[in-house]
């Protein structure tokens, strides 16, 4: 059978499957190991299946996953992301729009020290959104701000789709993690000031608090300073070049366990329920890992990769206009396509193209990363969205997709940014030590 064939039906199943609701990782697995018998024999379809999951796991530099999450599962259970939110509150609250600003801000804290967006959006709904429509916010401009801010759960480090774009591509995690700082609070920058924009257009939508005194905002202060020595330990210690990555990510893991347990926020049961919050995290990411490898296998046997970047570098439209192409085409699968399994099918294709055409890696990486993040907010999944209506069932998708999109166009701007100077990105990992 042709191969051409062979991979455009492959990727017509895929879509198939996703539709009918089969995970992602099962969905691109069964592509997979079928295209691959189709193309290159059942004998070796069948080994692929028995040796990849296996290779994929034992890989060491995979163990980044686990222990990120992991410290993120610490410190949300000890409450650094309520004490986060009291600080901002008591600095920030008395503002026009404050106690939206400060929820933004107290996710971008805890987004330091959790790495995933979904979680931040979760925690940061049970936490934030009560306080938010108390004070008279609207469902959707209240849902939408904490949909917005947890975005930056994955571009401030500690990040898992930047440890996965790192292995994938052979680019230095480290930097990658540098390089999304500056980027992730301008993030957070523009999200207060497109809340400032909103009330100054309509006050009456952003209701401002009442003024925490000077000994309140100190004391608010002595709660955040294990989430702020904890950042300080993992991110300080991967830029000064004292720790690896990994072993960033072990003694961040280890590190909040340490402080919960000091503080008496984690007792044995608490420490448990984390290992297995932990584990089921872990495993749902590797279940796509594990099928975007098998899927990726299938494109190699039938040079459907290659042939692609040969299309997509041969064009004539220049660097730039390949750039704009591929993140055009992203936003497309953002919106259909859980974020994980959007990087793992096609950093393969487009890393060489932007390579080729002479683009830096770590750039890029951000580039994918803040093009990732659209995804969790933009209809008709935005992952973000359905985990705050999960929590928020009074809350319809329409009303929050209502109140995330001022958010979606100050996200488009900073891509524009990015692309116009990619400086934001890859000064910083440039001082490395």
């Amino acid at each position: 059978m042709d191969k051409d064939l062979i991979a455009f039906g492959g990727f017509v199943a895929l879509f198939v499957l996703m539709a009918l609701r089969v995970p992602v990782g099962i969905a691109m697995g069964i592509v997979g190991v079928g295209g691959f018998a189709l193309a290159g024999g059942v004998t070796p379809a069948l080994r692929l299946l028995a040796q990849s999951p296996y290779s994929t796991v034992s890989d060491f530099n995979f163990s980044i996953i686990p222990m990120f999450i992991l410290m993120g599962t610490f410190a949300a259970t000890s409450g650094m992301s309520a004490e986060l939110f009291r600080a901002s509150r008591a600095w920030l609250g008395h503002l026009r729009g404050g106690l939206a600003i400060s929820t933004i801000s107290a996710c971008a804290g805890f987004a330091a020290i959790n790495g995933s967006s979904v979680a931040t959006a979760a925690t940061m709904t049970q936490v934030a959104l009560p306080e938010l429509r108390k004070s008279g916010y609207s469902p959707g401009l209240a849902t939408g701000v904490i949909a917005a801010g947890g975005t930056l759960g994955v571009m401030i480090p500690p990040s898992v789709i930047f440890v996965l774009y790192g292995i994938m591509t052979q680019t230095d995690i480290g930097q990658l993690f540098i390089a999304g700082i500056v980027p992730g609070l301008l993030g957070a920058a523009m999200y207060m000031i497109t809340v400032r924009i909103i009330g100054a257009r309509d006050p009456s939508r952003m209701p401002a608090g009442p003024r925490a005194s000077w000994s309140e905002r100190l004391a608010t202060l002595k709660d955040i300073w294990a989430t702020l020595t904890l950042f300080l330990f993992v991110i300080g210690g991967m830029y000064g070049g004292w720790f690896t990555v990994t072993e960033a990510a072990s003694m961040g893991a280890v590190g909040a366990l340490i402080i919960g347990a000091a503080r008496g926020r984690l007792n044995g049961a608490q420490i448990m329920r984390c290992l297995i919050d932990a584990l089921r995290t872990t495993a749902s990411i590797f279940m796509v890992v594990i099928g975007a490898f098998l899927f990726g296998y299938f494109l190699t046997i039938t040079q459907t990769t290659q042939k692609l970047i040969n299309l997509l570098v041969n064009l004539p439209i220049g660097a730039y206009g390949v750039l704009v192409v591929i993140l055009l085409v992203y936003f497309v699968l953002g919106a259909i396509m859980d974020e994980l399994a959007m990087i793992l099918l096609t950093v393969p294709i487009v890393f060489p193209v932007m390579t080729t055409l002479g683009f830096d890696p770590v750039w890029f990486g951000v580039i994918i990363v803040m093009t990732v993040t659209l995804g969790l907010i933009c209809p008709p999944v935005g992952m973000n969205v359905f985990v705050i209506n999960s929590i928020a069932r009074d809350v319809n998708l329409g009303t929050i997709y209502w109140g995330v999109g001022p958010f979606i166009l100050s996200d488009i701007v900073r891509l524009a940014l990015l692309c116009i100077f990619p400086s934001l990105a890859i000064w910083l990992p440039r001082t490395m030590g």
